[in-house]
């Protein structure tokens, strides 16, 4: 939908699509409204939405955990955009920004992408060979699997790593960049996705329903957990010496924080590293995931794609816990 223009006040208001939660709650608070139009700031850009796409943190926005609240609002949200991942095109840009100007096809991160427009700085050129959608789908979670990997985890060439979680929106980039880091990939995952996260890389794949992983001897250097629903201890038992437990995210925050405190004060009496990890979305690091993109190194898993105003039920699926790869909401 393209915007529109309404006479306020004997100025012109442009008005366009965008996402709006205004209260806590399920994911039917999240509203498709009818806003200004924003303008970019001095060392910004404004952006035509062409895709977008859904990740765990969006949940935080709406208030879960109660926890988050003391930082998004004690009643209601202070920020009422929702949306992080974006890809579009460039319409504007600011009188400080050099790097990118009109035309430009983009994809980044900007608070309130769930819109038609947004502005916003952590943008890098989109490669040609890569649709909107493919590109909406990395920003996160693609920045999550390659910080954790490459940087917390320490993932070099010829070690060993389990991911479990493999199929997920960060497992299914983990996967492909462990590979591309030249690691040997031990996945896991259900039985319906076994054959998916085979074929973009995993060099064995474990289907959790038929196999315990906690109970076999293989060791590895590495454990990317991005489901925590293993124990630290059992989960522990598999590492090297030298090995780190990664802690990407689990069903319940509680679950999480949780692991993390364990994991604090087992690092004081093993040889072994134990973290809970949070990813910082920086330039540098979406250009690295572009050139992987371009090269073919890591291609997006797309699960389902949604309109702009259908945000509710996208986010419905994902916090359901069975999304293959990433949900796209697509905006036209």
């Amino acid at each position: 939908m393209s915007p529109y223009r309404l006479f306020f006040r004997g100025s012109i208001l442009t008005v366009v699509k965008a996402i709006v939660v205004r209260r806590y709650g399920p994911p039917d608070v999240l509203q498709c409204e009818e806003v200004e139009k924003p303008v970019p700031g001095d060392d910004e850009v404004l952006i035509k939405v062409r895709a977008s796409s859904v990740n765990p943190v969006d949940r935080m926005f709406r208030g879960s955990p109660l926890l988050i609240r003391l930082i998004t609002g004690l009643r209601k949200p202070k920020l009422t955009r929702a949306g992080t991942d974006v890809a579009g095109q460039v319409e504007a840009a600011g009188r400080n920004v050099t790097d990118l100007k009109p035309g430009d096809q983009v994809f980044g991160a900007c608070r309130g992408s769930f819109a038609e427009y947004v502005c916003g700085q952590k943008l890098v050129v989109k490669p040609e060979n890569v649709t909107f959608e493919q590109a909406a789908a990395v920003p996160v979670a693609g920045i999550t699997a390659l910080q954790g990997l490459r940087d917390k985890g320490q993932l070099k060439a010829g070690q060993k790593v389990l991911i479990n979680g493999a199929s997920g929106g960060v497992g299914t980039f983990a996967v492909q960049i462990a590979k591309a880091l030249g690691a040997h990939v031990t996945a896991v995952c259900s039985t319906r996705n076994v054959e998916m996260v085979r074929s973009i890389g995993a060099d064995r794949v474990i289907d959790y329903t038929q196999e315990n992983f906690v109970k076999e001897n293989e060791r590895y250097d590495l454990i990317f957990d991005c489901v925590g629903n293993h124990s630290l201890r059992a989960c522990r038992r598999l590492l090297n010496p030298k090995g780190i437990f990664l802690i990407i995210g689990a069903p319940k925050v509680r679950t999480s924080l949780i692991h993390a405190l364990e994991g604090l004060v087992m690092s004081w009496f093993v040889s072994q590293k134990i973290f809970m990890f949070i990813a910082r979305l920086t330039k540098e690091d979406l250009a690295v995931l572009g050139d992987l993109l371009e090269s073919g190194k890591i291609t997006p898993v797309i699960d389902k794609r949604y309109g702009l105003c259908d945000v509710a039920e996208a986010m419905r699926q994902l916090e359901e816990g069975h999304a293959r790869g990433k949900i796209v909401i697509t905006v036209s």
